[in-house]
This record gives C-alpha cells, structure tokens and sequence, in this order.
C-alpha cells in the first residue's frame, strides 16, 4: 500500500465521497448508518421484515413473503455481478471506513440492490409509497460509512429497481 504522501488529494469519486462524508459523517449519523448496515447485510432484515408482515397480514402473506424473496433474489443478482466486476473498496487517506465488511468487492453495492427491490415490494404489500425513503436513506448510508462509491450505489439502486420490477 502506498504512503499517504503518494495518494494526492482526492478527486473524482473519492471526492464526492470524502465531501458527503465531511458533511454528513457525525457520529450519530454513522451510528444511524451502522444500523441500517446491519439490518441491510445479506438482506435480512428484508427478509424478517416480510416474515413478520405475512404473520401479522393474512389477506396479504403473499406480497409480504414476495418482500423478502425480492430481496434475497435482488442482493443474490448483486453478489453475483459484483464476482465478475471486482471492483474494490474506497482506499483513500480522506474517505474513513466506518464499518466492517464482509467482502473487499462493491460494484453494485448489495445493501442499495436487495433495498430498493423490497421497498418497492413493500409499496405493494403496503399500498402505500412510503417504504421508498429507504432507498436513498440506504444508498447515503453506504457513502456516510465509506465502503462504496456513488456509482455502486446508483448502479444497485438501479439493479434493485428492476428486481422489484
């Protein structure tokens, strides 16, 4: 790895990055961000989301569980591009690294992915636009933590778009 010297300042991406970070990154809002992680990691939280909406709905169990099996579906498509992209994580002195991750591969960021389908999904089985905040809550979380890009995030809101589709 080089010395930090040898990095420069940042520019393009890690700009935007180092800039929303600066902005945004206090520490009740990484603590915010670190929860939306975990709830979004391998889409669980989805997927236990929609386990308690088809117990609690009877009249719509089916677009509850179609929730979580969109979203287990759509960060499946997304590990699945990222094994072929391999594109690595945010490595600059100016972008902080606010949470652990499983894995050093990001293009497209599976949390956006699996995210956006189950809101969508759960607009459905809501009838209500609502669930679509946490998209954006989402992508932003992922840059206020710093384990990916802008265009990871886009790029799997994109993705998660068409699987919720």
């Amino acid at each position: 790895m080089p010395e930090r010297a040898e990095y420069g300042p940042p520019a393009g991406e890690v700009a935007v990055l180092a800039g929303v970070q600066s902005t945004l990154a206090t520490p009740p809002a990484i603590t915010v961000a670190r929860a939306m992680s975990h709830f979004g990691e391998h889409a669980a939280g989805w997927v236990v989301l929609s386990g308690v909406g088809a117990l609690l709905s009877r009249r719509r169990r089916r677009e509850w569980l179609l929730v979580g099996v969109g979203a287990f579906a759509a960060h499946a498509a997304a590990i699945a591009i990222k094994l072929v992209v391999r594109r690595a994580r945010p490595n600059h002195p100016a972008v902080a690294v606010n949470v652990g991750t499983p894995s050093a591969l990001i293009f497209p960021s599976a949390h956006a992915t699996s995210s956006t389908a189950a809101a969508m999904l759960l607009c459905r089985a809501t009838r209500s636009p609502l669930p679509l905040a946490a998209v954006p809550l989402m992508a932003l979380s992922r840059l206020v933590l710093g384990v990916h890009y802008p265009t990871d995030v886009l790029a799997g809101a994109l993705l998660g778009e068409a699987m919720g589709r």
